[in-house]
């Protein structure tokens, strides 16, 4: 029987930074490409720079909280130290949402590529899948769940053979399509053909920040890193830098091979024409070989993403049960394996939950982008309070220059937030101030839940301001809103309402006496 234990700290950083790396390239190379086509042109590669950039700037807040609090589950725990359990109890929510979607879209996207093998796998003329496909994706996420079932060095070493696969194919990929690059692809109808507003809408819409977005898992399993000091910080940038540079290198060969013919009719197509890239641009340059390989890749790579998340969601879920925001259970681990297997066992069926009703990649990534922003986001700002509540914690990765990256930070995650559009925007920050008040409410009716509420409340409803803000300029806004603000007079406006909620959250945490930031120990 399953009794509470330790986490084993097994991973080195090879391990670390082989997770982090095969976290990022999951399905988001295979498909965005087309998608930050047509949705900037040629001008997508800045927007792959602004996401490295962006991604960049929160892994460092990163790499101090992960190296001064190895916890598990950290991503979640954070937000509890520095301004209680109810921040803690929001972001636990929404980062269970990012993390157990996530593992389903990556089973999506492998059926969706095997089906240029087995097309009884998808619909004919859509990319929905058949019963059939969907058992193959039921038949995926039971073998990752199996995976992790055992032990965490059992998911490294299957992760780590993963990923020297998953990096191969793609560099192939570069350089084959680069033999074959067209400058005037480049200039052909103009370099930005849809404005900076293109630029701007490919990193959320383009599922740009949905394919950088790999770091958490590294800081959800910090209580089982050796020497996690040393290792969180330089696994972290490491993962991004090299990410970085092999994601514009695939976007750059991408649009200089297309054949000219194809772009007679603009950019805003080629997501249509190429809705599988790298696999429909091999056929149409007469490289049937490559064709293959890709689609043996895109079947291996999401599914080691997906048996990333696997492993990191039972952590968010015993973060998240380490606040009693949640229910006691998910805190045992076993003993012998070192694995929160009740956990395991919640994500397995949430994973299932979020294929259904049998969606394709593209209907679920908008939200699955800012579902895992939002919870990348609130970093800074927690950064920041433990500085002032907390000054004499050891930070063994202390981020220079904080006081002009950590509001910077915050703002480009709120942008990128607000660029996944009025739709996505009003029903996920919607639904988190519903949990908001459920809280309270749940709270307000415990024999003991009122002692300290109100210094919940006062600590995170700088958090709930910014999300409604944020809703009412995404309705008024350019993006996918009515209109009534114009751009980039609406980027500017949520830029400063970010500003503002920054140092009303960093001035809001929790007092030094209140603080409780639990010990490695523990986990």
């Amino acid at each position: 029987m399953a009794r509470q234990g330790k986490f084993h700290k097994q991973l080195s950083l090879v391990d670390l930074t082989f997770i982090g790396l095969g976290a990022i390239f999951g399905s988001g190379w295979l498909f965005s490409a087309s998608q930050v086509s047509a949705i900037a042109g040629p001008a997508g590669i800045l927007s792959w720079l602004i996401g490295g950039a962006a991604v960049l700037l929160l892994g460092l807040v990163y790499c101090e909280l992960g190296a001064a609090l190895p916890r598990a589950g950290g991503v979640v725990r954070y937000p509890e130290f520095s301004h209680g359990n109810l921040l803690g109890y929001l972001m636990g929510f929404i980062t269970l949402i990012a993390f157990s979607s996530l593992i389903a879209i990556e089973t999506v996207a492998s059926r969706q590529y095997a089906s240029a093998w087995w097309p009884a796998l998808t619909k004919a003329g859509s990319s929905d899948p058949t019963l059939l496909g969907w058992l193959a994706q039921l038949v995926l996420l039971i073998f990752f769940f199996l995976l992790n079932y055992f032990s965490v060095k059992t998911f490294a070493k299957a992760n780590n053979v993963i990923s020297i696969f998953k990096f191969v194919v793609p560099l192939l990929v570069i350089i084959v399509l680069l033999a074959h690059f067209q400058p005037q692809n480049m200039q052909l109808h103009g370099f930005a053909p849809f404005g900076f507003a293109g630029v701007e809408g490919a990193v959320s819409a383009g599922g740009i920040i949905f394919a950088y977005l790999g770091l958490t898992p590294i800081i959800s399993v910090a209580s089982e890193v050796r020497h996690p000091q040393r290792t969180i910080p330089i696994a972290l940038i490491l993962s991004v830098a090299l990410s970085t540079v092999i994601y514009l290198l695939l976007q750059i060969a991408f649009l200089g091979s297309i054949p000219a013919d194809m772009l007679a009719g603009g950019w805003s197509g080629i997501g249509t024409k190429f809705s599988l890239p790298y696999h429909d641009i091999a056929l149409a340059l007469g490289l049937g070989w490559l064709a293959v390989l890709v689609v043996s890749d895109a079947v291996i790579s999401p599914s080691g993403t997906g048996n990333i998340y696997m492993n990191a969601t039972p952590r968010v879920v015993y973060g998240w049960a380490r606040n009693g925001s949640f229910f006691k259970m998910f805190t045992k681990i076993d003993d012998t394996s070192g694995i929160p297997r009740s956990a395991l066992w919640l994500t397995l069926g949430l994973s299932v939950f979020w294929t259904l009703p049998f969606p394709s990649w593209s209907a679920m990534i908008r939200v699955v982008s800012a579902a895992l922003v939002l919870s990348y986001a609130v970093a800074p700002i927690t950064v920041a309070a433990l500085r002032r509540s907390a000054p004499e914690l050891p930070r063994p990765f202390y981020v220079r220059g904080f006081a002009l990256l950590g509001p910077l930070s915050f703002i480009v995650a709120a942008l990128i937030v607000y660029w996944s559009d009025w739709e996505t925007v009003s029903w996920l920050l919607g639904l988190q101030i519903v949990m908001f008040f459920v809280y309270i409410l749940c709270k307000m009716a415990s024999p003991t839940g009122p002692a300290k509420l109100a210094q919940e409340v006062y600590s995170s409803l700088w958090l709930i301001a910014f999300y409604a803000l944020l809703m009412v300029v995404s309705w008024l806004g350019t993006f996918g809103g009515i209109g009534l603000i114009a751009h980039p007079w609406d980027t500017l406006l949520v830029a400063a309402i970010a500003l503002a909620i920054y140092y009303w959250g960093a001035h809001t945490g929790l007092p030094s006496s209140l603080l409780e930031l639990g010990t490695e120990e523990e986990d």
